[in-house]
């Protein structure tokens, strides 16, 4: 299991990681606008993670993540990935409100939980008719159930 940091840290990873995925070079500026700070808050943090072993940056150049960082940021950007499937795919909320809760809840989500979401995930989208989906979505929004379960019969 990887070691946790901080919620920052894990966002200045994640914020690096993406700009590395998109640009491939990820500059201090970038990195302010990503995460929404300014540029000295990002050259703080970048040394902070520097010291860690987590990033690398010459003095005034571009930033990459160490294969350690790499390794962190992927991982919090795979935990992200599933709450935000989970919560506009499954949950059916939409998607600026999965996306803001996915940020908050990637920080603490552990290996366990994520592997249950993504069996739950894996199973709903593997059925043709997903029935229980509209259902579930249906109840969600009125209160009311559609008629009785055609596999327990709970009304």
């Amino acid at each position: 299991m990887l070691k946790r940091y901080s919620q920052s840290e894990e966002d200045y990873l994640e914020a690096i990681y993406l700009i590395e995925l998109k640009n491939k070079v990820v500059r201090v500026k970038d990195v302010a606008e990503s995460v929404g700070v300014t540029m000295p808050s990002v050259v703080s943090a970048i040394r902070s993670l520097s010291e860690k072993g987590l990033v690398e940056q010459e003095q005034y150049g571009h930033i990459e993540l160490t294969l350690k960082g790499r390794k962190v940021a992927r991982d919090v950007y795979e935990r992200h990935k599933t709450l935000y499937t989970f919560f506009h795919q499954f949950l059916g909320l939409e998607a600026a409100i999965a996306e803001k809760d996915a940020c908050l809840m990637e920080h603490h989500l552990s290996p366990e939980t994520r592997q249950r979401l993504l069996k739950v995930l894996e199973y709903v989208q593997g059925c043709e008719e997903v029935l229980f989906l509209e259902r579930l979505w249906h109840f969600i929004e009125t209160g009311d159930r559609l008629g009785p379960c055609s596999g327990c019969g709970v009304k």
